[in-house]
């Protein structure tokens, strides 16, 4: 119960308070109403009673119901207000806690689970207070003053009521120790059926492409067909609760009255009205304690997939970050370098090391690029830049100073990253250009316009009638994938960066876009420090320095024409791509 409360703020527990105080108030009422039926019960058995008493009588019941109705409502509008602040409160809390993960933390939860915790999972917890808080401060109330106002009847009719609680409980009991693994694992099943669901949406173009519907249809209905079979058992071992318990209460009520025909058959005929009037009052109060206990039945159906829920809510909330903030660096005697000392990385839980003693500097205005073959580590290497992940071994400097003494603002805020996979967000061009906070004076239209002239994205706005304002949808689907990718390196640009960083961001460009975007980028972005990730020979060769990686090591360093000399893996990938010819006229 803690993890659901944890979250909720000050104005939440004055509203817990106030919604207890009330529903006191409501069993309160209720517990008198079986009094003003033994009175009007009285009233009816007993000779000579007026009409007007037994009104009266009546009314004062009426008076409790519809006090007990007004205060039933007040507390559901107060549940449903904690139930909507605990979904804002741990929404926030959840985007904060994902907004704030390096890709370690994102890569162990899966996007996947992250999206099922943020939706589905707040939607249990907030389903469980509606209901929970009325029925868990509700039922044992009502139990504990209902036994106390049975106490002082017939030790039969109490002992029998008493039994009825305890096989009440055991009930409960055990669908609750069988149904509580099934929802666990429903909630985890739910991650599944999310993921599959999340890659026939994204892949759509290529399981039509590959006639793969077939495939992916086997695999969203095993998905389905396995959550389908968890909720049908853990429903069928609920099912047995609701049978059981009004088993119970039906035959208590028949024991209650079993017992009361044997008590006034040998009672004398004055206690006779007396022992009556007891057991049609002690048949009401048994009946409200066991329906007290049925009302924890609905608990025990949302409880045990709620509580999962929390927790998984809180493992998001309660992960650290493994990349936090430096002190801060004030000042810095160098502008626009990057050096990497020594540097080694291995992923968590990994065997082995992706990156292995890895030294070069790049100086202001410099463009290295990195080349190798697939799995090399270049990617990598270049995450370690702006601190998606952090090095194992050694240092990285920018600006002479560890990156991990620069909070994350300060750090990204020299930096300008173009993924490999160019990302594009819901909106226009204007707002995708002019994307984030640079830490600095606000973008104007003509930073934008400059950006997108050097990524050669001009005539990207100048082919559509709403120009700048041309809708971009989510992901940039109504993009080419040159197109994105363009808009994507002026959004870089744009911020005006001491370092540009390109993570294969030419790979979708012709030949010819390629050369005039980097004779572009040496000529309006002489003094930004260039990292280039490629593997394209051609998109490299003029670069200042080439850092050629084979299986996370450095085996090169140098220009062009020095590697082909010195480099076997270098003149290897060039050989793969030029003939010898090409080459020696390059």
């Amino acid at each position: 119960m803690f993890s659901f409360v944890r979250h909720f703020t000050k104005r939440d527990w004055i509203a817990v308070a106030g919604a207890v105080v009330l529903i006191a108030l409501s069993v309160w009422l209720e517990l008198l109403m079986p009094e003003y039926m033994k009175d009007i019960t009285a009233l009816i058995v007993i000779p000579g009673a007026e009409i007007n008493d037994i009104l009266i009588a009546g009314g004062k019941m009426l008076l409790c119901a519809l006090a007990s109705m007004l205060v039933t409502v007040l507390v559901t509008v107060i549940t449903g207000f904690l139930a909507s602040s605990y979904s804002y409160n741990v929404r926030a809390k959840l985007y904060d806690a994902v907004e704030s993960f390096s890709m370690a933390e994102i890569n162990r939860f899966s996007t996947s689970s992250l999206i099922t915790r943020s939706t589905n999972d707040i939607t249990q917890v907030q389903m469980m207070i509606v209901m929970g808080l009325l029925v868990i401060v509700r039922a044992p109330l009502m139990a504990i003053l209902g036994i106390i106002k049975i106490a002082d009847k017939s030790v039969e009719w109490t002992f029998s009521a008493g039994v009825a609680v305890v096989l009440v409980l055991i009930v409960l009991a055990i669908c609750f120790l069988f149904a509580h693994p099934r929802f666990k694992k429903i909630q985890i099943l739910t991650d599944n059926i999310n993921r599959i669901t999340r890659e026939n949406l994204t892949g759509l173009r290529v399981i039509r492409a590959y006639n793969a519907e077939d495939y992916q249809k086997k695999k969203f209905e095993q998905a389905n067909e396995e959550i389908t079979k968890n909720n049908m058992t853990a429903h069928r071992i609920m099912a047995i609760m609701m049978p059981s318990m009004m088993l119970i209460m039906n035959g208590l009520s028949l024991i209650v009255y079993w017992i009361g025909a044997y008590l006034i058959d040998g009672a004398p005929l004055m206690g006779k009205a007396s022992l009556f009037l007891d057991m049609a009052v002690f048949s009401q109060y048994a009946l409200m304690i066991i329906m007290a206990f049925m009302m924890l039945n609905m608990i025990f159906i949302m409880g045990p997939r709620a509580m999962v829920a929390s927790k998984r809510i809180n493992e998001v909330i309660d992960t650290k970050s493994s990349v936090t903030d430096g002190k801060g660096i004030d000042h810095t005697d160098k502008t626009g370098e990057i050096e990497f000392r020594n540097v080694g990385f291995r992923y968590p839980d990994a065997a082995e090391g992706v990156l292995e003693n890895i030294s070069f500097t790049a100086k202001k205005g410099e463009t290295v690029a990195i080349i190798g073959s697939t799995g090399c580590g270049k990617s990598t290497l270049i995450n370690l830049i702006p601190r998606f992940y952090d090095c194992t071994e050694g240092e990285v400097l920018v600006d002479g100073e560890n990156v991990k003494d620069y909070t994350l603002e300060q750090l990204h805020n020299k930096i300008g990253y173009i993924p490999q996979r160019a990302v594009l967000f819901s909106g226009d061009i204007n707002t995708n250009v002019a994307y984030g906070d640079n830490g600095k004076d606000e973008y104007t239209q003509e930073d934008v316009s400059r950006a997108l002239d050097i990524a050669q994205a001009k005539e990207i706005v100048e082919n559509y009638p709403e120009g700048y304002e041309h809708p971009v949808a989510q992901g940039g689907s109504n993009l080419s994938g040159g197109q994105k990718q363009r808009i994507c390196i002026a959004r870089a640009i744009c911020r005006k960066p001491e370092i540009l960083i390109f993570d294969d961001s030419f790979s979708a460009l012709d030949y010819k876009t390629d050369r005039t975007l980097r004779d572009a980028l040496k000529k309006e972005t002489a003094d930004t420090t260039n990292i280039i990730v490629a593997q394209r020979i051609g998109t490299i060769k003029d670069a200042d320095q080439i850092i050629v990686l084979d299986e996370g090591k450095i085996a090169g360093i140098g220009k062009h024409r020095e590697l082909l000399e010195t480099c076997k893996v270098y003149k290897e990938i060039a050989l793969s791509q030029l003939s010898e010819e090409e080459l020696n006229h390059a």
